[in-house]
């Protein structure tokens, strides 16, 4: 047996040399041969190796190297000894740039169709972000989660039904695509977010908006970071985030932000400094912990700075969501750090007082700052 895997592109099914024909019930239509419609790789393989047929094909929508079926299905093949051949095809990223009259190479290339897709820190990356998003939602999900963030005026276009008829282009902000329906058969492209270059961990305290909502000073941010060593693919959780300093450092870093935070004042400056810092990536949430904790994603690092009484249960929603997760507790009472310390197994205190010079006439002098625990350790 042979298999051709071929990728249909945008546009009219190419013509195909084939006993037996497999692929969507889309692509199939006016194929006038032997054929059956699946889509998984174990199913299509079922039927290759029940037709009996030594010629056969399996179409693809797009491209067969860009977030295609082919990727499963080729190992498949070759545990048998099948040969396979692969004909590619044009993607909806090729063609929607053509249309634009500009390059993709510079894109980053994501799929929101049948997979998770964070289309948020796609568009932070600095440069445009495509999304494969044909299927339930479309467009208008993903820019939903972008106006969710801070990011309704955006611009972004939407391709549809590229290569067919009715093909159709449209340029609007994130906020009004999130409004609007679209053909089924759609892609979307965002033009990058609006950031300031990276620097080091530990922004001036004077360059936060902080009203009078109390805040986690430069130089222990920077250590918090530290401790709780975020990657760029991890999502954080920022319990009692106040005015949202360290929430915008780790947005800097992590791959997510979730900043919890009960105060109406208090979040009115998180979305203040989400918007001067560019730190996109945080999200907000305006609630008591723990139970406000309930409905997020699973942490990968967790910084609680503020637990009105109830280190305890939100320690045990942390631990609950992900027992792995790296935390580091704030503390500048010692009842916090007694607290702290019996809920973490084997935890690390470090106790961080900085000292800041002020001018006094000719002469300069040290002004101390509030003494802060820092109390890492393991959930479980």
């Amino acid at each position: 047996m042979k298999v051709t895997l071929i990728g249909a592109g945008c546009g009219p099914v190419p013509e195909i040399r084939a006993d037996y024909v497999v692929g969507a019930a889309r692509l199939l239509e006016g194929y006038p041969g032997r054929k059956d419609a699946a889509t998984k790789a174990e199913d299509i393989l079922k039927l290759l190796l029940s037709s009996s047929c030594e010629n056969c094909a399996v179409l693809y929508s797009g491209d067969t190297g860009f977030y295609s079926g082919a990727r499963t299905l080729l190992p498949l093949l070759k545990e048998r000894g099948i040969e396979a051949e692969v004909v590619p095809g044009l993607s909806s990223a090729q063609v929607l740039a053509a249309r634009l009259g500009r390059p993709w190479q510079d894109w980053t290339l994501c799929s929101a169709h049948g997979t998770a897709c964070d289309p948020v820190a796609a568009v932070c990356r600095r440069k445009a972000a495509f999304f494969l998003t044909g299927g339930p939602g479309g467009p208008a999900a993903l820019c939903r989660e972008l106006v969710q963030a801070g990011l309704g005026g955006l611009t972004v276009t939407v391709g549809e039904n590229l290569g067919f008829a009715g093909e159709m282009t449209s340029q609007m902000t994130a906020a009004q695509c999130a409004e609007r329906t679209f053909a089924p058969l759609n892609v979307l492209l965002c033009e990058p977010a609006p950031v300031l270059p990276r620097r080091t961990p530990g922004i001036p305290d004077g360059e936060f908006v902080r009203g009078q909502v109390p805040m986690t000073k430069q130089e222990v941010r920077a250590v918090i970071l530290s401790k709780l060593a975020v990657g760029p693919e991890d999502l954080c959780w920022d319990v009692g985030a106040g005015t949202g300093s360290v929430s915008v450092e780790l947005a800097f870093q992590a791959g997510a932000v979730w900043a919890v935070e009960r105060d109406s004042a208090a979040c009115a400056l998180i979305r203040a400094n989400r918007e001067k810092f560019g730190a996109w990536k945080l999200r907000l949430v305006q609630g008591s912990a723990p139970a406000a904790l309930d409905r997020l994603p699973a942490p990968d690092a967790a910084f609680v700075g503020g637990s009105g009484g109830e280190l305890p249960k939100i320690l045990d929603a942390v631990r609950w969501a992900n027992p792995k997760a790296r935390v580091c507790v704030s503390a500048i009472s010692l009842e916090t750090l007694h607290a702290a310390m019996a809920e973490l197994k084997t935890p690390e205190v470090t106790q961080i007082s900085v000292s800041r010079s002020k001018p006094a006439g000719e002469l300069h002098l040290l002004l101390a700052q509030n003494p802060v625990f820092l109390i890492t350790g393991a959930l479980s």
